[in-house]
C-alpha cells in the first residue's frame, strides 16, 4: 500500500511539474548562428557603451580575419575622443553638447587617426581613483564645467593653455595614452599596433533608414552624440534589416546603436517590440497596457514571456518616432548571432557591456521586430552587405569610396 501511495505521489508531482512547465512562457532558445566574439565587459557607471560595444565589434572583426583574440583599450579611445569633443565645443563657443556619449564612428575615427593600444597598456578602468570599474560621476563633474568655462569665456581671445589643463584631467581619471608599449615581446606605437591587427579600416560603413532624406544617399544622422557628423547610408528599412541578416549568416557581427528605453527592453536579457496600442494583453478584463504602472508592466512582461504580442515595424512608424523624439540613440551593443525560441520566433543574439547582467550573463535576445523598430544606425563591414544592395550603393557613389 505504501508503495502504491508513493507511486501516486510521484505521478502527481510529475503531472504538476509538467503543467508548471507548460504554464511557463519563458523563452527557450535554440542557437541558429553564433559568431565568435570576445568576452563581456562592464562599462559600469560611465556613458561609454559606444566605446565598449564598438571596440568589441572590432575585436570580433580581428578574430574573424586573423583568428587572434585581442582586448583593446576603451580608456585610450575615451581619452582621445573627449579631448576632440572638447575642442569642438570650444570652437563653437559652447553651442553644442559635451557629454559622456558618442557613436560607433568615434571609435573608428580614433583607430584611423590615433591608433589603439591593448587594455593592459593603460591603467585598469577605475583603478586611478580607487574604484574597481569605471565611475565617471566625479570625473565629469570636474571636466564638464571646465570645458563649459572655456567655451563660454567672456575674453575676446583665449590661450591654448586650457588644452594641457584638460589633458591633465583626462590622464588623471583615464590614464595617459602611451606613446610606445610592448605587446607579446614586440614594441609598438598606437599607430603601428592598429596596422598590425589585420583589418582594413576603410571597409566599414554606417547604415540607417529614414524618409526625411532620399534613400541610397548619405547623410549625418541628426542626434547629439553623432557630433563628428559622419555620413550614414540611408536605406529602406527592409534593406537595413537584410544587411544585418546577411552579415550574421556570413559570420560578420554588427555594431548596433539604438533605443533601449522602450518598455519591451527588459533588464533580464530580452527585448520585444510590444504592441501596446489598443491591445488587451491577457484578456478583456485586463487593464490596457498604457494604463499600467511600470512595475505592473514589468510583471506582465515577465508572465507573458515569449508570448508578448509584437507590432509590425514600418518605415512610417520609424520616421514618426524619430521626429517626435520617441526613438532615441541611447545605447550601443554588438549583434553576433541568431536564435529561435520554442515557438520559432527569431531573435538576434546581442552582447551588452553591463557585465554579466540579466538571465543570460551579459547577452540579450532581441527580436527582429525590436531591432527594426529601434535601430538608429549601425556599423558594418562592406563585405557583409548583400551584392544587390552593395551595387546600388556603389552606383550611387560611382567611383567614390562608400565611406564618408
Amino acid at each position: 500500500m505504501r508503495k502504491i501511495i508513493m507511486m501516486a505521489l510521484l505521478a502527481a508531482f510529475a503531472i504538476g511539474a509538467n503543467a508548471q512547465e507548460k504554464k511557463s512562457n519563458k523563452p527557450v532558445f535554440t542557437t541558429v548562428k553564433e559568431i565568435p566574439i570576445t568576452s563581456v565587459k562592464d562599462q559600469n557607471r560611465s556613458g561609454t557603451c559606444w566605446d565598449y560595444s564598438t571596440l568589441s565589434y572590432f575585436e570580433a572583426e580581428i578574430l574573424k580575419a586573423t583568428g587572434k583574440t585581442y582586448d583593446l583599450c576603451e580608456s585610450f579611445v575615451a581619452n582621445k575622443t573627449y579631448m576632440d569633443r572638447a575642442i569642438q565645443v570650444v570652437r563653437l563657443h559652447g553651442d553644442c553638447q559635451f557629454s559622456q556619449g558618442g557613436s560607433a564612428y568615434d571609435v573608428l575615427y580614433v583607430l584611423k587617426n590615433y591608433g589603439i593600444c591593448p587594455e593592459d597598456a593603460m591603467p585598469f578602468p577605475g583603478s586611478l581613483y580607487g574604484d574597481s570599474l569605471n565611475n565617471f560621476t566625479e570625473f565629469f563633474s570636474l571636466m564638464s564645467p571646465y570645458v563649459d568655462a572655456v567655451a563660454k569665456n567672456s575674453a575676446s581671445k583665449i590661450s591654448t593653455q586650457w588644452k594641457p589643463g584638460l589633458q591633465g584631467i583626462l590622464d588623471a581619471y583615464l590614464g595617459e595614452c602611451p606613446k610606445e608599449f610592448t605587446y607579446e615581446g614586440k614594441k609598438y606605437t598606437p599607430e603601428t599596433f592598429v596596422k598590425s591587427l589585420g583589418i582594413n579600416l576603410d571597409d566599414y560603413v554606417s547604415i540607417t533608414s529614414y524618409t526625411h532624406k532620399p534613400f541610397y544617399t548619405q547623410f549625418p544622422v541628426e542626434v547629439q552624440d553623432n557630433w563628428r557628423n559622419p555620413l550614414s547610408w540611408n536605406l529602406p528599412m527592409d534593406d537595413m534589416m537584410r544587411i544585418i541578416d546577411n552579415a550574421v549568416a556570413n559570420g560578420y557581427t554588427v555594431a548596433w546603436g539604438g533605443d533601449v528605453s522602450e518598455d519591451g527592453f527588459t533588464r533580464k536579457g530580452l527585448a520585444y517590440a510590444i504592441d501596446t496600442k489598443g491591445t488587451s494583453l491577457v484578456g478583456s478584463d485586463m487593464a490596457r497596457w498604457l494604463k499600467l504602472s511600470r512595475v505592473e508592466k514589468t510583471n506582465l512582461l515577465d508572465s507573458l514571456g515569449c508570448l508578448v504580442p509584437e507590432l509590425t515595424p514600418t518605415q512610417e512608424r520609424r520616421q514618426m518616432r524619430y521626429d517626435n523624439w520617441e526613438l532615441t540613440d541611447d545605447h550601443g551593443m554588438l549583434i553576433y548571432g541568431l536564435a529561435k525560441d520554442q515557438n520559432g520566433k527569431e531573435y538576434y543574439m546581442v552582447k551588452n557591456s553591463w557585465g554579466e547582467a540579466g538571465d543570460y550573463k551579459g547577452i540579450w535576445y532581441m527580436t527582429k521586430a525590436f531591432i527594426a523598430d529601434n535601430t538608429m544606425d549601425y556599423l558594418v563591414n562592406v563585405n557583409a552587405i548583400p551584392k544587390d544592395i552593395l551595387k546600388k550603393m556603389k552606383d550611387a557613389r560611382k567611383n567614390q569610396p562608400l565611406g564618408d
